[in-house]
């Protein structure tokens, strides 16, 4: 039984309305692109041979999703005009690697720099909060429309910065009552700790890592003094659409590093025993259940853990 659902009229007619939007603003239905010779087609054609080494004609054809008789015209045509060239391939006398010759990349260029010119006139009405929330969605579509390729690591990580200490209350509010039941009272929880991070914060025996993917929060970990020989771990969480990625450990790793370069002789950490993902990530770092015990806290009945980690 195929239980995916079809898309919604509305939601075709919103996708088809957000591409007419974008292709009128990027200009691509003028007859030649940013007012040149070329059309859009060649216009990318002559963006990948600019930009990438060793293409053959039917690698090109497969990337880009064109006809081979197509694109061989096209081709035939900028070879005429002296745009591009062919040379043997190395380990195949059979096989052609396709370039730009110089007089290729100097009618490029013309387009490389109106695209640019373009794309930075459109980000410029844009305040700098608007510009990381569009390429942020932009980054969302790419993802989940290609997928994208494969460009770097899934995610990073980063400091703390300014809007981060919200957000990450309001999610870990959000999860933890949609996955346990958990009330109010473990946001305002979160809320003061974060409080007390800030306010009390020392950069020489205290950090922050925040995991960000496509420029959207996905976790973060805070490690605070609890002595002069103690560190804390605090809040470690991750999105669940960010699980099985790798994040929570390398949180968890992070925390041990900087607690290690700073002297420390063991961490800390307080949970819950039903957080059973986030205490594998801490058994499997080496952290030792030192305490239990039962306690009635954010409107359930819980086993609070305390957990340590000799270094």
């Amino acid at each position: 039984m195929n239980l995916i659902q079809s898309p919604s009229e509305q939601q075709i007619d919103a996708v088809r309305r957000f591409n007419r939007f974008y292709t009128r603003q990027i200009g691509v239905l003028e007859d030649g692109l940013y007012r040149s010779e070329f059309s859009l087609t060649e216009a990318r054609v002559l963006f990948e041979l600019a930009h990438r080494d060793g293409l053959t004609a039917s690698a090109l054809a497969g990337d880009l999703g064109l006809d081979e008789g197509y694109l061989s015209r096209m081709l035939k045509k900028f070879e005429r005009r002296g745009l591009i060239e062919r040379r043997p391939a190395a380990d195949d006398g059979r096989r052609f690697h396709l370039g730009l010759t110089e007089a290729g990349r100097r009618a490029f260029e013309p387009l490389n720099r109106a695209a640019r010119d373009l794309v930075a006139d459109l980000l410029a009405r844009l305040s700098p909060d608007e510009r990381e929330k569009l390429t942020a969605a932009m980054g969302t579509i790419q993802r989940l429309l290609g997928p994208a390729p494969d460009t770097g690591p899934a995610y990073i990580l980063r400091p703390l910065r300014a809007g981060d200490l919200g957000w990450i209350v309001h999610r870990q509010g959000l999860i933890y009552h949609h996955e346990y039941g958990w009330d109010e009272t473990y946001e305002a929880l979160a809320a003061q700790i974060l409080s007390d991070f800030v306010r009390q914060f020392d950069p020489r025996r205290e950090a922050s890592w925040i995991a960000e993917r496509d420029g959207e929060v996905v976790g973060s970990v805070f490690l605070v003094r609890e002595s002069d020989t103690v560190a804390k771990l605090r809040l470690l969480y991750v999105e669940p659409a960010a699980r099985g990625l790798g994040i929570g450990r390398r949180l968890v790793d992070e925390c041990i590093g900087f607690a290690r370069a700073k002297g420390y002789k063991a961490i800390t950490l307080w949970t819950n025993d039903i957080l059973v993902s986030a205490r594998r990530i801490y058994q499997a770092a080496g952290f030792k259940l030192v305490k239990e015990e039962p306690h009635h806290s954010f409107g359930k009945d819980l086993v609070g853990q305390t957990w340590m980690l000799d270094l």
